[in-house]
């Protein structure tokens, strides 16, 4: 594998072949501009994460390992210039080491200047190295059913993998962040990779060759000369030099972000003027709103639903803390919001504070739905999009002996348990997208912390968690804004959505 000397900024990661490829020809170019505020504050939580995954590495044989059995563990400064940390990695591997944190790699693939930035390379007994990478996902599940094999982490280097019931996850970045590794290790590669997920005890065993081809025809794509709107455009440092460039070129993902314009280019439509002369009816109706400032259309066909109201009525919101456990759930009544949350760890071994906190806000709505029923009154508890709460109030009960599991499935089955999104994605169109935050606005709901969303409140989260009593009082108002704003939507919708325009109105 050749090996190259070149400035970091001009070599290829992992994190540039997920998404949008034109990120990497923006950096190339424009290599001064920093990361954005959100981007900085989400720092220290993936620092916090290497961190915890450092300090369970062994730092000398333990026991029973055998005093024939070498042990040295070397901890590289990853603020070096990528040359020089390059550099010290391969001389690590020359010595023999058993651990090397924080190091780099770096060479040619398929002609490409690519950098493997690796978290952990171990010694294997035969002298190859296995690249480790620390992931914020969660890169595995337990699944009785299926089979994979992990390293302790207080054991990397000590210790031979064992088997244990779970399936694991794909993450595309993660696989190629291990098959860069793999690949540019050359004969050096033990062939085997380990991802420490949010369960930061376990390193989970994989084959980086599964993620070679898919890495290789990744590079083979070349780099696009002009940008395209997707999902994550807002939240990247280059969206106020790309904005420009798309609405010069009146570029139709400005309206169909992503492949969602693909059945217009197909037709040979590029353009937002295209596409709304183009007379496609509903996508031609949604590109004349964009450019008319509309943000939100009502369908023709639209009548108030019926399941939107109830006598007595609940609006809930869960914020959960990345894949491990709920925090935070909460409920507005129409006149009171309740915040049920815990400030402790979730998704642990000891969840004795997760499992209390569930347990509160199951007892409350519970007892709020048999007293509607004692009085002959109707009752409903809705949320927006239900995929998140649906997840947790299973895993809730799956993991928590003090909750009837079948109570749970029960009851997210039922009438009773409404996802206002769904009647939202039926009734209404979006030219922005239909999520929370454009619809509640048109409602004539507006959030106190406009500039929240789900990315800070990981990281006001974790300031909770440490005891900063502003962060908490900032995730509860948020929390009860989110509640609020699906009680707001739900009432705009059952008033004939008022005020906004029928998509045959724009014909």
């Amino acid at each position: 594998m050749e090996r190259i000397d070149r400035d970091e900024t001009s070599l290829v990661r992992a994190s540039d072949l997920v998404g949008c490829r034109y990120r990497l020809r923006q950096r190339l170019t424009h290599p001064s501009i920093p990361p954005l505020p959100d981007a900085v504050e989400r720092q220290p939580q993936i620092d916090a994460g290497r961190a915890a995954v450092f300090g369970l590495l062994p730092r000398k044989r333990a026991v029973g390992d055998g005093r024939r059995k070498a042990f040295s563990a070397v901890h590289l400064d990853p603020s070096l210039p990528t040359g020089e940390l390059e550099a010290a990695t391969r001389t690590a591997i020359k010595n023999r080491a058993t651990l090397i944190v924080d190091g780099a790699l770096t060479g040619t693939i398929d002609g490409v200047a690519v950098l493997a930035e690796v978290d952990i390379l171990v010694r294997q007994e035969d002298g190859t190295y296995m690249p480790v990478i620390v992931s914020n996902h969660r890169v595995a599940r337990p699944a009785p059913t299926h089979t994979a094999r992990f390293i302790p982490t207080r054991r990397l280097g000590l210790g031979a993998p064992m088997e244990v019931g779970a399936k694991l996850r794909h993450h595309t970045v993660d696989g190629y962040r291990m098959a860069l590794a793999h690949v540019l290790l050359d004969a050096h590669s033990s062939g085997t990779a380990a991802a420490v997920g949010q369960d930061r005890e376990r390193a989970y065993v994989v084959d980086p060759a599964t993620y070679v081809k898919p890495l290789r025809d990744a590079l083979a794509q070349p780099t696009p000369t002009e940008p395209l709107r997707l999902k994550q455009c807002a939240s990247c440092r280059y969206w106020k030099l790309c904005a420009p460039e798309l609405k010069a070129m009146d570029e139709i993902s400005l309206v169909f972000p992503g492949q969602r314009a693909n059945p217009l280019r197909e037709r040979g439509i590029t353009t937002v003027a295209g596409a709304i002369a183009a007379g496609l009816g509903e996508p031609s109706q949604i590109a004349r709103a964009w450019r008319e400032g509309i943000p939100v259309l009502a369908r023709t066909d639209f009548t108030p639903p019926p399941e939107l109201r109830a006598d007595v009525e609940v609006d809930v919101d869960v914020e959960a803390y990345l894949d491990q456990g709920a925090y935070l759930w909460g409920a507005f009544d129409g006149s009171t919001y309740r915040g049920f949350a815990t400030w402790e760890d979730v998704g642990g071994a000891d969840n004795t504070a997760e499992e209390a906190n569930f347990l509160a806000f199951w007892s409350w709505l519970q007892s709020v739905r048999a007293a509607a029923h004692a009085e002959g009154k109707t009752f409903r508890a809705y949320c927006y999009a239900a995929g998140g709460e649906n997840h947790w109030l299973m895993a809730s009960a799956r993991r928590f002996a003090s909750i009837d599991e079948a109570e749970v499935r029960a009851f997210i089955a039922s009438d009773e348990w409404v996802d206002v999104f769904a009647s939202v994605r039926r009734h209404l169109v979006g030219t922005e997208g239909l999520g929370l935050k454009v619809v509640a606005p048109v409602a004539g709901f507006n959030w106190d912390d406009e500039d929240m969303d789900g990315e800070r409140s990981v990281a006001l989260r974790r300031e909770a968690r440490h005891g900063s009593t502003r962060a908490r009082e900032t995730l509860l108002r948020y929390n009860e804004d989110d509640c609020r704003a699906t009680a707001a939507v739900r009432h705009f919708l059952s008033a004939g959505a008022p005020g906004i325009p029928r998509l045959n109105s724009l014909d």
